[in-house]
């Protein structure tokens, strides 16, 4: 049964304030972060001042009791509302003072020469520097203009336009706290979006990022100036000096696995997670470790708790001097309050040098509160400790709510306070009992999470509890000391890379195991809520009939699969990769994806951040992989795919004697192939063996697919440009469709006239980049498609889309369902 205040208590009105007023500020955040567009500022200013009318109401009808005894039930009500209505006043109130400051459409793309400072510590890749500018002065052509307070840019060893530029990479490493004069081209915030992906725009909003771009370097452009070092920013600073002393203290140049221990040291003592290995990550998040290697939530959690047991035993050791007569520490701060406080301080000050990230701040906030309450002696029930704090955490950032961190650490620190009420007397205990504690509150712990973790991520970690019982006392007592004392003692830092070397391989033995890793499709939000109810009433220490109440809730786990098309139907999922090409195909019982979108950079593809979780989520198994030529837009996520899906067969339609790297060499896709599935018919249409044979260029050895019902036909056309088309239309191919992905994302090679009077769609389709350096869509192609009364739906404007056989005159767009306040709209004219 739930927690309640006690019968007597629950009857005063106060008690009732202070129950209402958490929830409705819980209530008016979750309405105010899912509006689709923002409303006037005066509404949230009246919103706010509404509320304060209610608060003051309600205050002296409970101070006078001048009021009926009827009205004084409704004052719960009154709490609810002004908690509601100030708490949605002043995140939409925020939110405007943020939107005022975004990029003006006609900045983007300009030559801006940008005076400011890198406020954070720089992050180093293959491809150059990538930092965040805190803009003091910006210029175009002599004149000053408006930009936002913090941009992001990148600053390139090559020019990112091709080899149309050479530009100078940085003449010295960047460094925090620089004040530099530079030239840079921007464009708004924005990011790709999928349905289940991750909200590239929402993380920016939240940073603060109002415009990202890259430094112009080249010969024709003003060289950039480094100004001031050491500007401000003084933690930043220390942080990455800390950060680059742990990376150029290698064992050997040539060790990849000691550069990679050394990465995860400097991650565990300065926060920058970007310097962990790619497939580091991949092992953390397979063994359920991945939360010890970052400064999560649960991570600032843990390190409170251990702090507040060894200030707890080194307070009570200290009053035991008898030299302190009435000044005895313990006469003036009891030692439970003394290790809660010095618990919090100490997990603030490691919170702070690690960069004090935004998970960092929730944690850091609530655990704050909770210490205040019980050091002031408010005896609240811990449920309602719990739930001022995550007020006071969303008063802080609203835009927490949708963030998985917050749920991870606020559900987490929620379980340990409701599964053992001695958690919250920490200082009565030791260290070493302390940490006995810890270790026997992570298999409940990993029992109320894990399906958290399947609703946020679609997978969770089978082995995780075994890894958290060997990794948790490991990285919490050896690792992280090590590596945090090495800021004293640098030798130390060689150690803690050494004291990593059994645990990776302890992880690493346990991420072969079969099934290491559980995968589920996404829930509904009501389904995923019941599951994770019943995963925290199985934690809970109730009696065992109330506990086995939460396993029917589990069932949708096991049981929930996504709807698919019926048979005879066909559904396209044209994902929003960026400048690239993937859709998938679904069936009844079969799927198939066409294409595999670009590669990002050298340990980042669409494979990894859309294609793989988008297939997880939707629980597909697919049975075909189709690359529709070798062009890197079109197979870089094909190796992260098929590692997922190792039964998929392999389609390409690449030169002889090609073989893509890390990929099968698969069949050759030839005209006349074909195939059924569910009553839909794949027929393969380009190209043929000569063809294949006569090609001079990849793009001409496009495979094109057409799919169809006798209702509805899809032609899936790859790269082709006009001199292939001209070639379908010579052999009389029947090309008419219902819906076309246009030739070469709107190339203007590519849909020539007589093509598109050939197919005649009623609705066309393309994938590309906001803003890429190719200019897909060309003006040209589509003023054709206009001319011929043709909608065209691209996915910068459009997102994801998702197109059905069974409603062949409708297209859902990722942007207009899933539309939210900090998603850019992109301005018709843009390309």
């Amino acid at each position: 049964m739930p927690p309640s205040l006690p019968a007597h208590a629950a009857q005063r009105p106060l008690a009732a304030a202070l129950l209402a007023l958490p929830l409705g500020a819980w209530l008016g955040t979750a309405v105010q972060v899912q509006q689709r567009a923002l409303d006037a500022p005066a509404v949230y200013g009246g919103a706010l001042a509404l509320a304060l009318l209610l608060a003051g109401l309600a205050a002296w009808a409970l101070r006078t009791r001048r009021v009926a005894a009827g009205a004084l039930r409704l004052l719960p009500l009154a709490w609810l509302l002004a908690g509601a209505l100030a708490a949605w006043g002043a995140a939409g109130w925020r939110a405007q003072q943020v939107a005022a400051q975004a990029l003006a459409p006609d900045l983007e793309g300009a030559d801006l020469v940008l005076t400011g400072v890198v406020a954070r510590m720089p992050q180093q890749g293959a491809t150059g520097w990538r930092f965040v500018f805190e803009v003091e002065r910006a210029e175009r052509d002599g004149s000053r203009v408006r930009l936002p307070p913090r941009v992001q840019l990148a600053w390139y060893r090559a020019a990112p336009d091709g080899a149309a530029r050479a530009d100078r990479g940085p003449p010295e490493p960047i460094r925090a706290g620089q004040r530099w004069r530079l030239q840079a081209r921007l464009k708004a915030p924005h990011g790709t979006l999928n349905p289940h992906g991750f909200d590239y725009e929402l993380y920016l909003w939240e940073q603060g990022i109002g415009a990202t771009g890259y430094v112009r370097a080249g010969p024709r452009d003003a060289p950039p100036q480094r100004l001031a070092e050491g500007v401000g920013h003084r933690v930043e600073r220390a942080r990455q000096a800390v950060r680059d002393r742990i990376l150029a203290r290698a064992e050997s140049p040539g060790d990849a696995a000691a550069h990679s221990r050394r990465a995860i040291v400097a991650a565990l003592v300065t926060g920058d997670q970007g310097v962990i290995e790619h497939r580091d990550w991949d092992l953390f998040r397979v063994t359920g470790v991945a939360h010890l290697m970052s400064i999560s939530g649960l991570h600032i959690t843990m390190f409170a708790w251990l702090a507040a047991g060894a200030v707890g035993w080194l307070w009570r050791r200290a009053a035991r001097w008898r030299g302190w007569g009435r000044a005895n520490p313990c006469l003036w701060l009891p030692a439970p309050s003394a290790a809660w406080i010095g618990g919090v301080a100490l997990a603030a000050a490691y919170a702070l040098f690690s960069g004090w990230g935004v998970p960092a701040q929730r944690t850091v906030l609530m655990l704050a509160g909770m210490t205040a309450l019980r050091v002031a002696g408010l005896r609240w029930p811990w449920w309602l400790a719990w739930l001022w704090a995550g007020a006071a955490v969303l008063a802080l950032d609203p835009w927490a709510l949708l963030q998985a961190g917050f749920w991870l650490s606020f559900v987490a620190v929620g379980i340990l306070f409701a599964t053992d009420s001695r958690a919250a007397g920490a200082g009565h205990k030791g260290a070493n009992g302390h940490f006995v504690q810890l270790l026997r509150e992570q298999g409940v712990v990993t029992l109320a999470l894990t399906p958290l973790s399947l609703l946020l991520f679609g997978q969770a970690s089978v082995v995780g509890l075994a890894a958290n019982l060997v990794a948790i006392p490991w990285v919490t007592l050896v690792v992280t000391p090590l590596a945090l004392l090495g800021v004293a003692w640098p030798a130390l830092w060689q150690a803690a890379a050494l004291a990593l070397q059994p645990l990776v391989a302890l992880l690493q033995w346990l991420a072969t195991w079969p099934w290491a890793q559980w995968s589920v499709p996404a829930l509904p939000l009501a389904l995923g809520a019941l599951a994770v109810a019943g995963g925290a009433l199985l934690a809970m220490r109730w009696p065992l009939a109330l506990r086995l109440a939460g396993v029917p809730l589990l069932l949708p786990l096991l049981l929930w699969q996504p709807a698919r098309p019926a048979p005879g139907q066909f559904e396209l999922l044209a994902a929003d990769v960026g400048q690239g090409s993937a859709v998938l195909v679904r069936t009844a019982r079969h799927s198939l994806l066409y294409d595999a979108g670009p590669r990002y950079s050298e340990d980042s593809d669409a494979g990894q951040r859309v294609l793989a979780p988008l297939l997880r989520a939707l629980g597909e198994r697919l049975d075909t992989l189709v690359l529709s030529h070798r062009d890197t837009d079109h197979t870089g996520g094909a190796a992260a795919v098929l590692a997922q899906q190792p039964r998929a067969d392999l389609i390409t339609s690449i030169e002889p004697g090609r073989v893509l790297e890390g990929l099968p060499a698969g069949t050759p896709c030839r005209a006349g192939q074909g195939w059924q599935w569910d009553g839909v018919r794949f027929d393969v249409l380009h190209p043929d063996a000569a063809q294949a044979a006569a090609a001079r260029r990849s793009n001409a050895m496009s495979c094109v697919i057409r799919v169809s019902t006798p209702q509805a036909l899809a032609l899936l056309t790859g790269d082709i440009e006009a001199a292939q088309e001209q070639a379908l239309l010579a052999v009389g191919t029947p090309l008419r469709s219902t819906v076309l992905l246009v030739p070469h994302h709107g190339s203007r090679t590519s849909s020539s006239a007589v093509f598109i009077d050939a197919v005649q769609p009623r609705l066309a389709l393309i994938q590309a980049g906001y803003r890429n350096r190719f200019h897909h869509p060309a003006p040209p192609v589509l003023a054709r498609y206009a001319e011929r009364g043709v909608p065209v739906r691209a996915s910068p404007a459009c997102g994801a889309m998702r197109w059905s056989s069974a409603r062949p005159d409708e297209l859902a767009c990722q942007r207009d369902s899933a539309a939210r306040y900090w998603h850019h709209r992109v301005p018709s004219a843009a390309p």
